[in-house]
């Protein structure tokens, strides 16, 4: 059986919610901005090195250029090269303002990158190592947190806690272990 890859998946599952937004289900056309927001900022953080207030800034302005365009779109195109072709241009409007500034500039390189990552992979991630997280004891749990995830320095997180420096090392090299215990477990 094939399988689609996630670019291919998010065309189709995008692509649907724009011509059902098309026929009128605003539900449906909503979800499409929604989601494609999604992908747009995933893809744009890689590209802008993380500065959230350009990648909301330029996604909303994507946004606005897909919506105001929707006429154009062609059903029987795929939509990644028309989201591609909207994005470009918004990119380069922002990378010129910006290289006044003095700003890398990074070329779109693949139309289909667009829908490669979403912000739901990454949130659904963070789920995932919460629940994996919760199921330890604190002695482990917190040293984990707050050195590993949040970057505080051993010290820190033994004044924090009130743990000893060697317990909170102890306590994050045990929690490591069993986190990879559990995960070997759900695979």
């Amino acid at each position: 059986m094939n399988q689609a890859t996630p670019p291919q998946a998010a065309e189709v599952r995008l692509r649907a919610l724009l011509l059902q937004g098309l026929d009128g289900d605003a539900p449906s056309y909503h979800a499409f901005l929604q989601a494609l927001g999604s992908h747009l900022r995933a893809f744009l953080r890689k590209r802008l090195h993380n500065q959230p207030a350009d990648v909301e800034d330029l996604v909303q302005e994507i946004l606005i250029a897909v919506h105001n365009g929707r006429h154009t779109y062609l059903p029987s195109q795929p939509l990644t090269a028309w989201v591609h072709a909207i994005a470009r241009y918004k990119i380069a409007d922002y990378l010129r303002s910006q290289s006044r500034h003095e700003r890398r500039n990074e070329p779109l390189d693949e139309q289909h990158e667009i829908f490669a990552d979403s912000d739901e992979q990454a949130a659904q991630a963070k789920r995932d190592v919460d629940k994996l997280l919760a199921q330890l004891p604190d002695r482990h749990r917190l040293p984990i947190v707050h050195v590993k995830l949040q970057g505080l320095t051993v010290a820190e997180t033994a004044q924090l806690t009130g743990l000893s420096e060697s317990a909170v090392k102890i306590g994050i090299h045990r929690g490591l272990k069993a986190l990879a215990t559990m995960i070997r477990g759900a695979l």
